[in-house]
Formats: structure tokens, sequence, C-alpha cells
């Protein structure tokens, strides 16, 4: 028996019908075209499929999408462009902190979340924020960099 759900998506309000079991990736990358949201382990180990969920980092992998009703949800495709990055998205292209590229919308979604409630981290936080999203390509130095260099930048905005 499906169900009707309704929530809002990178500022879009949306309503779907869903089988119980659908997953929330499987909603957002198939049934909405958002495939900044990468499949990785299937089993919320890896971090690639985090989207924000209420600001709150979440393995969309592990998460049904009648989980989502009535909830806001932030994918990578929600909080910058190509013409206009972020400035976690600028910083992970700037320190190098981009490789291969699989894991960084989960990485930066995760970093967004770090960073809109502690605009000024200890190295020591930011690893604990990431340390659900796994990178196989950098060893996570440059990502540090890069949250940290935005994370200053993002500070200096709000002065």
């Amino acid at each position: 028996m499906k169900k009707e759900i309704e929530f809002t998506i990178n500022g879009e309000r949306r309503k779907l019908i869903v089988k119980p079991n659908e997953l929330l990736l499987n909603v957002i990358r198939e049934d909405l075209g958002l495939t900044g949201t990468k499949y990785g382990c299937g089993t919320g180990e890896c971090g690639a499929c985090t989207v924000l969920v209420d600001g709150e980092p979440v393995v969309s992998c592990l998460t049904l999408a009648v989980a989502a009703d009535k909830k806001t949800i932030t994918t990578i495709e929600g909080i910058g462009t190509s013409e206009n990055p972020y400035p976690l998205q600028l910083a992970f292209v700037e320190t190098g902190a981009v490789q291969c590229g699989f894991c960084t919308p989960g990485m930066i979604l995760s970093a967004k979340a770090l960073l809109d409630k502690n605009p000024n981290p200890t190295e020591n936080e930011i690893k604990q924020a990431i340390a659900g999203n796994l990178c196989r390509c950098t060893g996570y130095v440059k990502i540090i960099e890069a949250i940290k260099l935005a994370a200053e930048r993002m500070r200096g905005r709000k002065r």
C-alpha cells in the first residue's frame, strides 16, 4: 500500500506517492533526478548518500522516504551552483579536497551541518563531524583544510 508524503527539498515543496519500504536515496535520485546524492555502500557505512534532514546529516540509503514526510531535505544541489558555489564547495576545489568527487557531496553536507551549528570548530570537531563519510582518495588532510578555510571565510562574511 503506497503512501503520500510531502516535504521540502532544496526549497521546493514536493508531494510524492511512495511505497512504505522505498528508500529516501532512491526517491531523491530516481524520482526527483537529483543525482548529486550518491549510492555508495548501501549499508550506511560510507556516507556518500548523506543529505540533511531538518539540518541533520542522514544516510539516505538507510532512511525510508516516509520518514521524510513533513521534513526539510537539503541535497548538494540545494546549497550552491557552479556560478555561485557555496563556500564549502569553493574551498574543497581550492584546497584540492576533491579527488574522484564521489564522497564530496556527502562530505560537504556533513561539514555544512557542523558549520551551521558551530562556525568555529576545532580540528577534532571537524573530524568527528565527517567521521561517517569515507574518502578513499585524499587521506582527509585536504578535506579538513577545506572545512577550516570555509569556516574562516563564512565567519568573515557574517561580520
